[in-house]
C-alpha cells in the first residue's frame, strides 16, 4: 500500500486535514512534528530553540524516511520538509501519491495565528511566511501529484477535493 503524502506551508492544513483524510479512509495518519514531539518530548519549538533548527531538521528527515519507507496510510509532512535534498529524493523515487495544499497568507494567518508556535515566522511573521512560501513553492509544486487550493474552504471541503482527485484505489 503506498502513502499520500500531504506538503505544503504552515497553515495549509496538512495536519487537519491528514487526520480527517485518513479516517475516511480507514487508514494511519502519521504527523512528522507531532513524531518528533513524542519521540523528543518537548515542543517543535523547543527543540528549535535549544538545539537550533539543524538538530530539528536532521530528527525531521529521520523520521520522515522511516515513515515513507514503512509505506500506506496518510503522512502530513512539516512546512519545510521537502526543502531536505534526502526527502524530495524519497518523495520523487517513491510510489507515493503527494498532494500539495496551497494556501493564501490570510487564510494561514487564520488558521495559525503565527504566534510562537512557529519558530521559523517570529520575526516579521507575514514577510518570513510569504518569502517561505515564495522559496518552496516550485519544490511543493515540482514533488506534487496534485494540488488542492485549500483557501476558504472548510476541511471536510479540501478532504472531498482530495478523494475526489484520488479517485478510485486511492490506497492501492
Amino acid at each position: 500500500m503506498n502513502a499520500i503524502v500531504l506538503i505544503g506551508p504552515p497553515g495549509s492544513g496538512k495536519t487537519t486535514v491528514g487526520a480527517l483524510l485518513a479516517r475516511r479512509l480507514g487508514v494511519d495518519h502519521l504527523d512528522i512534528d507531532a513524531v518528533i514531539e513524542s519521540r523528543t518530548g518537548r515542543t517543535i519549538p523547543d527543540i528549535f530553540v535549544q538545539d537550533g533548527e539543524v538538530a530539528f531538521r536532521a530528527l525531521e528527515r529521520e523520521e520522515t524516511l522511516r515513515a515513507l519507507g514503512a509505506a500506506g496510510g496518510v503522512l502530513s509532512l512539516g512546512g519545510g520538509a521537502v526543502m531536505q535534498e534526502e526527502i524530495a529524493q524519497a518523495l520523487r523515487g517513491g510510489d507515493d501519491r503527494v498532494v500539495f495544499l496551497d494556501v493564501s497568507i490570510a487564510d494561514a494567518s487564520r488558521r495559525v495565528g503565527f504566534d510562537a508556535s512557529r519558530p521559523l515566522l517570529l520575526v516579521n511573521p507575514r514577510a518570513s511566511w510569504t518569502r517561505l512560501m515564495n522559496a518552496r513553492r516550485p519544490t511543493y509544486e515540482g514533488l506534487s501529484t496534485f494540488v488542492v487550493d485549500t483557501a476558504g474552504r472548510a476541511p471536510d471541503e479540501i478532504v472531498d477535493d482530495v478523494m475526489a482527485r484520488l479517485g478510485e484505489g486511492a490506497l492501492s
